[in-house]
């Protein structure tokens, strides 16, 4: 019986191919903005090019893009909190109802 190379394994999408690990661009969405990681690990099916990223790598990477929401992202200016007990001011008399 033929040994499989260990860094090899079958495609799961088309069952005919051969994953093999691979440095490809990868592309996420992160809000608005478009990010791109070139030489990003995957494993490529030679046969019908599905691509099957690196659990480490994608954990690792969302890890350093959510830390970097938050120090990005602006503190929100807190509300000014309303006594009910206060009466409210007139409404406009130039406003329709």
């Amino acid at each position: 019986m033929p040994e499989q190379n260990p860094t090899t394994y079958p495609c799961r999408e088309c069952q005919i191919g051969t994953l093999r690990p691979k440095q490809v661009s990868y592309f996420i969405r992160q809000g608005r903005q478009l990010v791109s990681v070139p030489d990003f690990p995957a494993w490529v099916c030679d046969f019908c090019g599905n691509r099957e990223y690196d659990a480490g790598a994608l954990a690792e990477l969302n890890a350093m893009l959510e830390n970097n929401r938050r120090t990005l992202r602006q503190p929100r200016r807190p509300r000014p909190k309303t006594d009910p007990e206060q009466p409210r001011p007139p409404a406009d008399p130039r406003r329709r109802p």
